[in-house]
């Protein structure tokens, strides 16, 4: 009897998951907020600082994810450690909070989330009245949290980053590699950093390897040609090449180096995993967190961020070490089509892929769409959620995107067919919305002209992703139905190519000749299973079809959710604009910034100029008008699920400034 009973026990003990710990939490700041400032029903919150340890078992499935997790270093109990910053801002009292803890994945170790849905300003240390703007996330009751994930964001005061440990062979000698940095000057100069955006790069490990080739094209697609050896060098440090004669502008360096001691970049994605199913399943008494007082999670992460959501969801990491949902709901924020160099060999996670800077890195890579597809040229079939994830950990997901992801970054890939005939059905998880019109983030107003050849585009839609987030929460909550999804199809014609676009003729207005595209990229035959990149650069393909929204007699977005400023219009607003002479080829999308093409004031202004759009004063009576007209729109759009009602007053408010200055003004 107590042989069975033991053999009982020995096998229960066995058959127990074996599960990450987040095995310390070292809070290293702690803080009231704004002198213990009550935010409506959440109470008081406070603000949190630290650095979380864990210690992941690599023999567990949820971990066999992660690239090169077979070759990190071991502690003795067989775990593999690292370490990440973390940053959170709660209720004090978290009974009074809504039990959502809402997490931003840090952008380039930034934090971001305060900006831009309480319109504060931007603060790696919120603690000024301004640094909170309208207290919207907390006036909601959210815990916002923050985690490093990146491991080489730039050594600045406050940026969030991950600790991880080298990727070695069994035996302990170093992994070498190839290493792919591309580089375009503005200006003529004689040194470049192998880092994207100020990032740390990976060293040359031979400065003398003829694996180390430099090559300068004209275009994205243009013929390399090599630079001779004697013409260039690597920094001392082997984290930049210097050339005597200088590096041209406006033309593309592409330097392909070996490197060794690869980062197990993916482990950064783990511990967002395990920190959300600490705080959703556990407890965490370092910061006050009981068990039981996180019941939901969100991610939220634009661009950079989003993207490596769409590769948290691809990889599988959405399932804990216990086999159990992260995040209930995800809100994935201009990402369009694309993923990112976040759980490979030599990761690069700054590389995006834009159509002047970051060529062919694995980021506009198939599949796109959430479902499995078919590619007949290639014969891979795979989809976003079905290529690791079972059904029962899917998390509801918000896919939002501007225009400029339409014209720069292929976004219509993630709702069409592979061979751009047909619209593609989303899962019933999933809501996708097009803000009409607007850029990849809106710029400030007064617009700025900085890189292109109009002025930034303003256009403001943050007011709806207010709501979105609110609709989430419940969505995840009560499962209460969001509003519906607003894309451009092309069923109805509003999704089309480059050449159908009925873009008016605007006096000194280029429109692009086709938008940026997407194309069949080999990296190797170790890259789909492996995550290991060995054709530097890679071997292309066809390109996928690329797709835009359709626009009006103004140039304005037909298909989305066309914002009040979109609805009743002062000026053409679009999700592409041009480089200027000083900032790129002027036959170029400048990267991530659309256009402000204000109508004419009056119809004899329009006229001289040969504007085809109606003017200002042929629209609307008066500014009183005007205003009742965006009144009108922004209760329309409330009653469709897309405002808060609460916030129509300041979007006015907002529209009346806008009136005032393209009246005031020449442009």
């Amino acid at each position: 009897m107590f042989r069975r009973l033991l053999l009982i026990v020995v096998a229960g003990f066995f058959a127990l998951p074996c599960h990450a710990e987040v095995v310390r939490i070292e809070v290293k700041s702690r803080a009231d907020l704004l002198a213990s400032k009550s935010f409506g029903s959440a109470g008081p919150y406070e603000k949190l600082s630290g650095k979380i340890y864990f210690a992941i078992e690599p023999r567990n499935s949820a971990n066999q994810i992660i690239a090169d997790i077979d070759k990190a270093p071991k502690n003795s109990s067989g775990k593999v450690e690292f370490s990440s910053d973390f940053y959170i801002i709660k209720p004090k009292d978290l009974n009074r909070g809504n039990g959502t803890v809402f997490y931003e994945v840090s952008n380039r170790g930034n934090k971001s989330m305060l900006g831009f849905f309480d319109f504060a300003s931007a603060s790696v240390d919120p603690q000024n009245a301004s640094d909170f703007g309208d207290g919207f996330l907390l006036e909601q009751g959210f815990t916002l949290l923050w985690v490093g994930w990146q491991f080489d964001v730039p050594n600045r005061e406050g940026a969030l980053r991950t600790y991880v440990a080298v990727a070695r062979e069994a035996d302990g000698r170093p992994i070498q590699g190839l290493v792919r940095s591309d580089f375009e000057p503005v200006e003529k100069i004689f040194e470049a950093s192998l880092a994207d955006r100020g990032h740390m790069a990976y060293a040359v490990a031979d400065p003398k390897d003829p694996a180390n080739v430099l090559t300068v094209r004209d275009s994205g697609d243009g013929p390399r040609h090599t630079i001779a050896r004697d013409q260039w060098e690597f920094t001392p440090d082997g984290r930049g090449i210097r050339m005597a004669a200088g590096f041209e502008p406006k033309r593309i360096y592409e330097i392909v180096y070996k490197s060794q001691d690869p980062p197990i970049a993916g482990l950064g994605l783990a511990g967002v995993r395990d920190v959300i199913s600490r705080l959703k399943y556990g407890s965490a008494p370092e910061v006050s967190i009981a068990a039981g007082a996180i019941k939901r999670a969100i991610g939220f992460g634009a661009s950079q961020s989003g993207r490596l959501l769409r590769t948290y969801v691809y990889d599988g990491f959405n399932e804990d070490e216990s086999h159990r949902k992260v995040f209930d709901g995800l809100m994935i924020e201009r990402a369009a089509s694309a993923r990112g160099s976040f759980n490979i060999r030599f990761a690069q996670p700054s590389r995006d892929g834009d159509p002047w800077a970051n060529f062919l890195y694995p980021v506009n890579i198939f599949p796109f769409t959430d479902a499995a597809q078919l590619d007949p040229e290639t014969g891979g079939r795979d989809g976003m959620l079905t290529h690791r994830m079972k059904e029962q950990y899917w998390p509801k997901i918000m896919y939002t995107n501007s225009s400029y992801e339409y014209w720069g970054r292929v976004a219509s890939l993630f709702h069409t067919t592979i061979d751009g005939k047909e619209d593609v059905s989303l899962l019933p998880n999933v809501r996708a919305y097009l803000f009409a019109g607007a850029q990849h983030g809106p710029a400030a107003f007064p617009p700025p002209r900085t890189v292109g050849q109009q002025m930034n585009n303003p256009l403001e839609y943050r007011w709806a992703m207010r709501k979105l987030l609110l609709s989430m929460n419940r969505w995840i909550t009560d499962g209460a139905e969001p509003p519906p999804t607003v894309l451009p199809r092309i069923s109805d014609g509003t999704l089309i190519s480059r050449d159908k676009l009925n873009f008016p003729k605007i006096p000194n207005v280029v429109v692009p000749a086709s938008p940026q595209t997407a194309r069949r990229a080999d990296y190797g035959p170790d890259f789909a299973k492996k995550s290991i990149v060995s054709y530097e650069p890679p071997k292309l393909g066809s390109a996928f079809p690329a797709f835009v929204p359709q626009t009006d007699a103004d140039g304005n977005d037909v298909p989305g959710i066309r914002m009040p400023e979109l609805l009743v219009p002062l000026a053409t607003y679009t999700g592409w604009n041009l480089f200027n002479d000083r900032s790129g080829p002027s036959n170029v999308m400048s990267t991530t910034t659309g256009s402000f093409i204000p109508f004419a004031r009056t119809r004899a202004d329009r006229e001289r100029s040969g504007d085809p759009r109606q003017s200002v004063e042929e629209r609307y009576k008066s500014k009183d008008e005007y205003l009742d007209r965006i009144t009108k729109s922004a209760n329309e759009l409330a009653s469709k699920g897309y405002l808060i009602k609460e916030d129509i007053p300041r979007i006015v408010q907002q529209a009346g400034t806008r009136w005032d200055w393209i009246i005031g003004n020449t442009h």
